[in-house]
C-alpha cells in the first residue's frame, strides 16, 4: 500500500507547528521571558532555538521521510543488520502515549473554559476568588474532568480516523489559520488598554537588573531548556510527518520555518497577557494559575470581557487541540505500520487505550487528589516530569546519535536526507558540532531538569 502524504507544502508546515505549538508557548514562555531580563533572554532562546532546536528537528523529519515509516520501522529501515536502535521507536510511542496521558485532560480544561465564558458562567464583575473558586470546582468535580477529557480523546481520533489529507492536514489548516487571526486580535486589543505600555517594556525592553538579579547561567539555562522544549523533539512526534513528505524541499528550510511559527506564537502571547496584567495591575503568575485565574480576573473586569474571554479560550482550545491530534497521529502510525491496522481499526484502539489511561490524571485533584508519586508531585506533574525532563531530551540525544556517528545512520546519510530538494541547507561543516558539542548541550538539558 503506497504511503499517504500531505497535499501541500503548507499543510505539513501547519500541522508540525500545530504540534509544537502548546500551552507552554502561552503559560510559559512570556513569564519567563519577563522575569529573566525581556529582549536579553528573547536573545539567548532564538540562539538556542538556531543551534539546538532546529538542528535535532531536520533529524527526525531526516528518520520519518528517509524511513518512509513511524519510528520503530523508520529505524528498522535505516540502521545496519544486528543493531537496535529500532528499540527507541518503542519508547516514542510510550512517551507520546504518555504525553496524551495528562495533556488530554489540560485540553479538556481549556474546552471548558471556553464553554464557561461563551455560555455566561463568568459574569462582570466577579471577585478573585470567585473567579478562583470557578478552577478549584471544575479540577474537584470527576465528572467535569472526565467529560471534557474524553470529549477531547473521541474528537482527536475522529479526526485522525480520517486519511491524512481529508482529517489532520484539513482540519489542522482551518485550526492553525484560526488560532493565528485570534491570536492577532486578542493582542491588538490588549495592546490598546490604558497602561499596556508598561506591560510591554517589561516584557521586550532588555532589562539588565532583572538577568542580573536571576543570575546570566540560570537565564542562559532558561533559554536553552525553553527553545529545546517548545518544539515538542525526541518522542518522535515530528518524526512521523517527515515520513508523509516527498524530497522536494531540504528539512532545514521546512524546521526554520516551524520554528518561526512558533516562536510568534509564543511571542505574540506575552503582547496579550503582560500588557492586560499591568493595565488592571495583576500579578503575572506562571502555569495553569496564570490561564484559569489571572486571565479571567482580567476578563470579568475588562468591558466585553465575555467575548474577549470567549476568544481567548477558543484560541487556547485550537493552540493545545492541534497538538493533541498531531500526537494522535503518531499513535495511528504505530498500529497502521507494525500490525497493518486500518486507520478507522487503529483510531478505535487508541481511543479506547488514551482514555482508559488519561482517567487517573482527569481525578488526580478530586478522587485522586491524594495520590503522590514523583518527589510529592500530583499525577498530572509526575506524568509531565517524565516526559518533559526524561523522555524528551534522552530521546532527542538518541536521534542525535543515531544521525550524526558512525554507529548508527550515519552523518553522511543524515546530510544526504536533510539537504535533498530545494531550500535552506544545513552545512556540513556542522559535523563536528553536531557529534561533540550538540551532544553536551542535550546532557546539560537532561542534568538541569532532573537535579
Amino acid at each position: 500500500m503506497a504511503r499517504e502524504k500531505f497535499g501541500s507544502r503548507i499543510g505539513f508546515l501547519l500541522v508540525s507547528a500545530g504540534c509544537a505549538i502548546g500551552i507552554g508557548n502561552v503559560w510559559r514562555f512570556p513569564y519567563v521571558t519577563g522575569v529573566n531580563g525581556g529582549a536579553i533572554f528573547v536573545l539567548f532562546y532564538i540562539l538556542f532555538l538556531c543551534i539546538m532546536g532546529i538542528p535535532v528537528m531536520t533529524m527526525e523529519f531526516a528518520v520519518g521521510r528517509a524511513g518512509a515509516s513511524s519510528a520503530v520501522n523508520a529505524y528498522k529501515n535505516l540502521e545496519k543488520p544486528g543493531q537496535k536502535w529500532h528499540i527507541h521507536g518503542y519508547v516514542c510511542v510510550l512517551g507520546c502515549l504518555m504525553l496524551m496521558m495528562y495533556y488530554t485532560t489540560v485540553s479538556g480544561w481549556m474546552a471548558d473554559y471556553f464553554y464557561k465564558f461563551a455560555s455566561g458562567s463568568f459574569v462582570s464583575g466577579m471577585s478573585g476568588d470567585e473567579v478562583a473558586d470557578v478552577f478549584s470546582s471544575m479540577l474537584a468535580n470527576p465528572s467535569e474532568m472526565v467529560f471534557w477529557m474524553a470529549l477531547t480523546v473521541v474528537v482527536g481520533f475522529l479526526v485522525v480516523s480520517f486519511k491524512i489529507q481529508s482529517g489532520l492536514e484539513k482540519v489542522t489548516k482551518w485550526m492553525m489559520a484560526a488560532l493565528l487571526l485570534l491570536i492577532v486580535i486578542l493582542a491588538v486589543r490588549s495592546l490598546t488598554l490604558p497602561g499596556a505600555s508598561e506591560g510591554i517594556k517589561f516584557y521586550l525592553l532588555p532589562d539588565i537588573d532583572a538577568a542580573k538579579e536571576q543570575g546570566l547561567w540560570n537565564v542562559i539555562a532558561a533559554a536553552m531548556n525553553q527553545s529545546f522544549f517548545t518544539l515538542s523533539l525526541g518522542v518522535g512526534a515530528m518524526e512521523i510527518f517527515g515520513s508523509y513528505i516527498d524530497k522536494s524541499r531540504a528539512l532545514t528550510g521546512e524546521a526554520v520555518r516551524i520554528a518561526i511559527l512558533d516562536t510568534f506564537v509564543a511571542v505574540v502571547s506575552g503582547l496579550i497577557i503582560f500588557p492586560a496584567c499591568f493595565s488592571y495591575d495583576v500579578a503575572v503568575d506562571n502555569g495553569p494559575s496564570l490561564i484559569f485565574i489571572t486571565l479571567p480576573n482580567i476578563f470579568v473586569n475588562m468591558a466585553g470581557g465575555r467575548l474577549w474571554g470567549s476568544l481567548f479560550f477558543l484560541f487556547m482550545t485550537f493552540a493545545s487541540f492541534s497538538t493533541v491530534i498531531a500526537v494522535f497521529e503518531n499513535l495511528n502510525a504505530f498500529w497502521i505500520d507494525n500490525f497493518n491496522f486500518s486507520r478507522k481499526k487503529s483510531s478505535l484502539v487508541n481511543c479506547i487505550i488514551v482514555f482508559v489511561t488519561g482517567i487517573p490524571c482527569a481525578l488526580g485533584y478530586s478522587i485522586l487528589k491524594n495520590v503522590h508519586l514523583i518527589g510529592g508531585r500530583d499525577i498530572l506533574d509526575s506524568e509531565d516530569f517524565i516526559v518533559s525532563n526524561i523522555l524528551l531530551p534522552v530521546g532527542s540525544l538518541i536521534f542525535l546519535l543515531f544521525c550524526v556517528t558512525r554507529f548508527g545512520w550515519g552523518f553522511d546519510s543524515y546530510i544526504g536526507e536533510c539537504n535533498s530538494g530545494e531550500g535552506i541547507k544545513m552545512p556540513k561543516a556542522f559535523k563536528y558540532y553536531f557529534k561533540f558539542v550538540l551532544p553536551v548541550l542535550l546532557l546539560v538539558i537532561l542534568i538541569t531538569g532532573l537535579v
